[in-house]
């Protein structure tokens, strides 16, 4: 069972009793929730499956464009969960949104997570990219057995495109936020791989467990609290790195505020949001090759 917190910001934060791990659990599976990302969702899944994700648990915010059509056609059945999540809801007494994406990770560790040994929450614009070993398997090792860690964002910008390229997103785009670390608006933040049988609490960014609470590790290993972990110091990419192709084209970013957020009913601040983050960026950036390199060196199919 799963409990809300009660605070101001609804479902930010869910308290839950972990799962009972099955004898055997193996592998990592990947959680996110999607919506009509038929344009990219098999470059995602391929590279994703090419590093050693063993299941993709897909949370299906009412897709019309094909999304699952293609993921169904690419992933074997063994390979694919998919969950009917309509994700706009309000809290019935203040009328603000809940958090769909909070809940949907929690029911995914409550109701998947005896299965496997680990669990990568991010979007389907975030890759994880080893940079210490061919596989995610590999490059966890780096942390050791730690049950949390926690990734940073780095975000990518336009890179000069003012319309869609042809190819894919991870290897058109090469230019990103300088300092991962530096804590400005919307462009720094955190995502996590943990294992599921220790979590007892559930954020979008963040995640406690029973042995360790709040704190978490970086991909080298480096402990520290939730708190703790936004110093310079916590920052390391050198087993894993997490990729988020924020922006893509100046087209297609203005065609996603278009579209809006799932959890925010107001367009306007969501614009507001996303072209300050936008703006931060493309003032901030350096060229960062390592994603092309990798594809290169280990043969990744991404599809078409």
């Amino acid at each position: 069972m799963f409990k809300i917190k009660a605070e101001r910001h609804l479902t930010r934060e869910l308290a839950i009793t972990p799962p009972q791990g099955d004898r055997g659990r193996q592998g990592i599976a990947v959680v996110a929730c999607v919506k009509n990302e038929a344009s990219y969702i098999e470059e995602w899944v391929r590279f994703h499956r090419g590093v050693g994700v063993r299941h993709f648990c897909l949370y299906d915010d009412g897709s019309t464009d094909g999304t699952f059509d293609i993921l169904q056609r690419v992933l074997a059945r063994e390979e694919l969960t998919v969950v009917p999540w309509k994700m706009r809801m309000r809290d019935e007494r203040s009328g603000e949104f809940l958090n769909g994406q909070t809940i949907a990770f929690a029911h995914a560790i409550l109701n998947f997570g005896s299965r496997f040994e680990r669990m990568a929450f991010i979007d389907v614009d975030e890759f994880l990219l080893p940079k210490n070993g061919r596989t995610l398997e590999d490059a966890l090792r780096g942390a050791g057995d730690f049950p949390n860690i926690s990734l940073p964002w780095h975000m990518f910008g336009h890179s000069g495109h003012i319309s869609r390229p042809a190819g894919p997103v991870c290897l058109n785009y090469k230019m990103r936020v300088s300092d991962p670390m530096r804590q400005s608006l919307d462009a720094s933040n955190f995502k996590c791989i943990v294992d599921p049988v220790e979590v007892t609490k559930v954020g979008v960014h963040h995640f406690e467990t029973r042995s360790h609470g709040d704190r978490t590790a970086n991909d080298s290993g480096k402990v520290a609290s939730r708190r703790e972990r936004k110093a310079a110091d916590f920052y390391s990419a050198e087993f894993i790195q997490l990729n988020h192709y924020y922006a893509k084209s100046m087209e297609e970013l203005k065609e996603k505020t278009e579209r809006g957020w799932s959890f925010d009913g107001s367009a306007e601040k969501y614009w507001n949001k996303v072209s300050a983050t936008i703006k931060y960026i493309e003032a901030n950036v350096v060229e960062d090759r390592s994603m092309l390199e990798f594809v290169e060196e280990n043969g990744i199919d991404l599809g078409r």
